[in-house]
């Protein structure tokens, strides 16, 4: 995951989308047949409580932050529930970008060019990725990234793109504590907040991770989110209250 601009983050949105409806619509218009398989999966309906949702904490690792000019690098998801992460479960994935590794990335990520060439395309890890958050939520941590690239990387190889709900755990701390800065604060200069992953978690005592694996920052965003619940919801909130559209 790389580090955002400062003042980076989604506003609250409450997602009116009905999105099992919506799933059975995208599943009859679907050409590709894991993505059709994937749709008729369904999802969760925005009542259901937060303790009964099947979810998926996924990190992408990228070559940049604009899914116009960059690609994805690697893919963590490892499946969870709002008592347990199953890492047992995990999957990760290295794939080589259609657009060019810089230097850059190779120091953020720590994936060589090696790894990179030895790597396959996107397209041959689409469905094996489709298989593991079929019927899951996605949690994020800043959905900038995850669902924008996906869906980048889904119309380029496919001609079609997906569809699905997320859980971001940067907007879910944004919510308490991005609160709107007083006058006082904006003229004596004190710093927002901060809403990143590491800092988040120091909020809610969980342990450090290093940043830019893949698979530890998908475990970190499970593991926040499970935080967060427990501090500012109950486990019987309906979904629809914390998922984004």
């Amino acid at each position: 995951m790389l580090y955002l601009p400062p003042d980076a983050e989604n506003k609250q949105q409450k997602s009116t989308i009905d999105w099992p409806k919506r799933f059975q619509e995208l599943a009859k218009t679907a050409k590709y047949p894991a993505l059709k398989k994937y749709y008729e999966a369904g999802i969760a309906s925005s009542s259901s409580p937060i303790s009964h949702v099947p979810m998926v904490a996924v990190d992408f690792e990228t070559t940049g932050m604009n899914p116009d000019k960059h690609g994805i690098i690697s893919i963590a998801v490892i499946p969870m529930t709002l008592d347990r992460i199953h890492m047992s479960q995990a999957n990760q994935w290295i794939v080589k970008p259609r657009r060019l590794l810089t230097n850059e990335s190779i120091t953020i990520h720590g994936i060589t060019h090696s790894a990179i060439e030895r790597a396959p395309d996107f397209s041959e890890i689409i469905d094996p990725l489709l298989e593991a958050v079929a019927g899951k939520v996605w949690v994020v941590h800043y959905n900038g990234i995850e669902r924008p690239f996906l869906q980048g990387a889904f119309k380029e190889r496919l001609k079609e793109s997906i569809h699905f709900p997320v859980i971001d755990t940067m907007e879910i701390e944004a919510r308490f504590h991005r609160q709107k800065r007083s006058l006082w604060d904006k003229l004596t200069g004190k710093e927002r907040v901060s809403i990143r992953l590491s800092d988040s978690r120091d909020r809610y005592n969980l342990p450090f991770y290093a940043p830019h694996d893949a698979m530890t920052d998908a475990l970190a965003c499970g593991e926040l989110l499970q935080a967060q619940v427990a501090h500012h919801f109950s486990a019987e909130n309906p979904i629809g209250d914390i998922w984004l559209p």
